[in-house]
Order: C-alpha cells, then sequence, then structure tokens
C-alpha cells in the first residue's frame, strides 16, 4: 500500500473506527506503544541516564567479571533515540559518552584488539558529523577535542581516521 492509498483508507474511516484501530496498533506492535508513551510522556533525561547506565556496564560491568566492550550497546541506543524523536543534543550527548567512557576503560586496559580501535574511530566520525549536522559542534566542541587529545596519549592505531574526520570540519 503507498502512502497515498494509507491517506485515502484513513481519510475513509469514521473518527471511532480509527481510534480503535490505533489502540488495536498500540497493543499489536511494541514500537508503536514505545512512540506513543515516548510521544506523551517523553521523559528524556530519564532515557539517556538509562542508556548511559547500560552502556558503562559495558566497560565497568557491576554484577559480572568481565567487561564485553559492545559499541553495537551504544549503537542500538543511539538509533532508538533518533527513531522516536529524541532532541539532537540528547543523543550526542550519549555519542560523546560512548567514546568517553570507552577511553577511560582503555586508560586503565591498553587494548590489543585493533578491531575495538577501528569501532571508536566509526564511533567519533559519527558523532562528530552528527553534531555538525544538527548544528552542535560549538556545544560539543571541548568533548570532541578532549576525546581526540585522549586518543593521542593513548597512541590509537585509528588515530589517522581520527584525523581525517577533524579535517572535514576545517
Amino acid at each position: 500500500m503507498s502512502k497515498r492509498e494509507l491517506k485515502k483508507y484513513v481519510a475513509s474511516l469514521k473518527k471511532k473506527e480509527l481510534e480503535l484501530q490505533i489502540i488495536d496498533l498500540y497493543d499489536r506492535f511494541k514500537e508503536v506503544k514505545v512512540f506513543y508513551d515516548f510521544a506523551f510522556n517523553p521523559q528524556e533525561d530519564k532515557l539517556v541516564d538509562q542508556a548511559k547506565a547500560k552502556i558503562a556496564n559495558e566497560y565497568f560491568p557491576v554484577k559480572r567479571r568481565k567487561p564485553r566492550m559492545r559499541r553495537s550497546v551504544a549503537q542500538k541506543f543511539i538509533k532508538h533515540f533518533m527513531d522516536i524523536g529524541v532532541s539532537p543534543t540528547k543523543v550526542a550527548d550519549v555519542m560523546w559518552f560512548n567514546l568517553e567512557i570507552a577511553q577511560t576503560f582503555n586508560e586503565h586496559r591498553q587494548l590489543k584488539q585493533p578491531a575495538f580501535y577501528k569501532s571508536m574511530a566509526n564511533s567519533f566520525d559519527e558523532a562528530v558529523k552528527y553534531s555538525a549536522t544538527n548544528g552542535l559542534i560549538e556545544d560539543f566542541k571541548h568533548r570532541l577535542l578532549e576525546v581526540y587529545k585522549r586518543a593521542q596519549l593513548q597512541n590509537w592505531p585509528e588515530l589517522y581516521t581520527m584525523e581525517r574526520t577533524l579535517d572535514i570540519l576545517d
């Protein structure tokens, strides 16, 4: 069904029928429930705090001994936040937090896995581009430079990738 056909169909429904369909969608599909729950009660700060706690738990676990260090956990939160319409400032905050917590972890335990550094360089690239696209570079410039400096101090093998990303800003 095309969007045009959907608009025609929705226009043909009576108000009560439309209400029943929306309630049915809300009950059947988790994504619809999440969307409406967020739309009517955003609580962005609470969502961001929960995301940060779970991301931090990837590197500094509370209930298990071994850190998992999965970038995918942060990426899922970021994508979810974009899908439901969390403010770009909050999304960028989570992006930069992910990099900062990974660097804090790396300070204590110099990793030998090239995949970790490549993944974090990709996260850096995404965070810079997202911040620039949404006009947030000035708001996050201090954090951006701090992440880059810490990567230099930690001798990240993917530093050249981060430098290329910074060249885009100039």
